[in-house]
């Protein structure tokens, strides 16, 4: 699979300050990656190098396989960008916006209108493209600058903290628009929501202190949280003894008379086998629940471990 971006040992320094050290990752077509990271980790230093607005104190970054230094013209055709705050004119109205837009990249004359067209109606704004921006919602004007920053039909689209300051519904309609964008794009969504990584993202890398901490796919991350163990409540209570010599069951936590712990194996799930030896047995099995770790705790573990270096 070609890689759209390829980002090898970017560093940037602000004076003697390290904003972002040695980080190198790649981005395929169909991959929408999630970068996530504390206020001041270097996530908006980094999306900056990426879009050719701040140069990298040392490393390279290609762009469908241009370099960005060396080629920024033809890099940057490449390329769609949503900063932080959406750069709109709020005095004139969709249409207008992205009319002038679509001049900025470059786009043909006679392409446009189409181009126009395709942008808002995949972005939901074609019922509000006569409307003037300023009196549109802050969800509408956040998919105003998603639509010029696909306007252009860039392989590359990277967004920075696209949901901020956007209601629970909103946010679920431009996480939709990011999964769809996904399917034909390559995306990078810059963001410290956990919960957008999850909804959004098929692959996550994490940056602490400039530092890449975490590149993985979120399945394998999925996996991270599975903690292999399972909380279990039962009727009278269980034969410690008994639910020890399942194959797979590595320890048993008692938590009161009937409540118990299992720590077992991730790889072989005895459950199915503690729930039949809880019923032939007669104990009565109320609850059997796995116990996950969340991905804020893995979060907070990997910033924590690479602090603690």
């Amino acid at each position: 699979m070609t890689a759209l971006i390829e980002a090898e040992h970017l560093t940037r320094y602000y004076g003697k300050h390290c904003a972002v050290n040695d980080v190198s990752f790649a981005l395929a077509k169909g991959e929408v990656l999630g970068f996530l990271g504390a206020n001041g980790a270097g996530k908006t230093t980094t999306m900056q190098m990426l879009c050719g607005n701040l140069a990298p104190s040392a490393g390279q970054i290609k762009i469908n396989g241009f370099d960005l230094l060396d080629q920024p013209k033809a890099a940057k055709l490449s390329l769609g960008y949503l900063p932080d705050t959406p750069p709109l004119y709020k005095e004139l109205t969709v249409q207008e916006f992205l009319l002038y837009c679509a001049r900025l990249h470059g786009i043909a004359k006679n392409s446009i209108p189409d181009s126009i067209k395709r942008a808002q109606e995949r972005c939901g704004l074609t019922e509000v493209a006569d409307r003037l921006i300023a009196n549109l919602s802050k969800g509408f004007q956040q998919r105003i600058g998603i639509a010029q920053a696909i306007l252009h039909n860039p392989e590359v689209i990277v967004l920075d903290e696209p949901t901020v300051g956007l209601d629970p519904i909103q946010i679920r309609e431009i996480r939709a628009l990011i999964r769809e964008l996904g399917q034909d794009h390559g995306v990078i969504l810059s963001t410290h929501r956990l919960t957008e990584v999850q909804e959004s993202c098929s692959h996550v890398q994490i940056i602490d202190q400039g530092q890449l901490i975490l590149n993985e796919t979120v399945a394998g991350l999925n996996r991270q949280m599975d903690t292999g163990t399972l909380q279990v409540l039962t009727r009278l209570p269980s034969d410690i003894n008994k639910l020890s010599a399942i194959p797979g069951v590595n320890s048993i936590e008692s938590i009161s008379a009937n409540r118990i712990r299992i720590h077992h194996s991730v790889t072989a799930n005895p459950a199915e086998h503690i729930a039949e030896q809880i019923i032939a047995a007669g104990w009565g099995l109320q609850e059997l629940t796995p116990v996950k770790r969340s991905m804020e705790d893995i979060f907070i573990s990997l910033t924590k471990e690479h602090r603690e270096l």
